[in-house]
């Protein structure tokens, strides 16, 4: 399967340990996010519970242990409006957070089960030669980016 050429792995590092595991997103509304995920992605929910005046969970992918999505709601979360930008384009000048990327075996079909569940794709499909992948994005109903890749040969 063609993908990245590992970089040699720095054993000697004091971080030498650590792993990917998840990414949290922070939901105006905890239930919504949290049935979207389970109802439009099939990812499942691995972990929930309380923080104070807070709900969170862990939803992974339908067939991946190894990365989660940590849904964080409830509580009194500062009023924010949905993302300013209005298109994909517009959406690269603003720093900070952007997206997270799930690769899938066929882009094609995946657009095909998102759209068949009414999940519009923001920009794309695309090829990046660089990284060799062929990618698309979507959104959550907050406006948080979502990229699927599909490694190319």
């Amino acid at each position: 399967m063609a993908n990245f050429a590992p970089a040699v792995h720095n054993d000697a590092s004091p971080f030498a340990d650590m792993r990917g595991h998840h990414v949290a997103v922070r939901a105006p509304d905890y239930e919504i996010a949290k049935r979207w995920y389970v109802e439009k992605l099939d990812f499942r929910v691995m972990a929930e519970w309380d923080y104070g005046d807070q709900k969170l969970a862990f939803v992974a992918p339908a067939t991946d242990d190894h990365f989660h999505v940590e849904i964080l709601g409830g509580g009194q979360p500062v009023p924010q409006e949905a993302r300013p930008y209005a298109d994909f384009g517009g959406s690269l000048t603003y720093a900070g957070y952007h997206h997270f990327c799930l690769e899938v075996a066929s882009i094609e079909q995946t657009i095909a089960s998102l759209n068949a569940r009414d999940v519009p794709i923001v920009a794309g499909p695309f090829v990046v030669d660089v990284i060799r992948r062929r990618i698309a994005f979507f959104s959550d109903p907050f406006g948080n980016l979502i990229e699927i890749a599909e490694v190319l040969a």
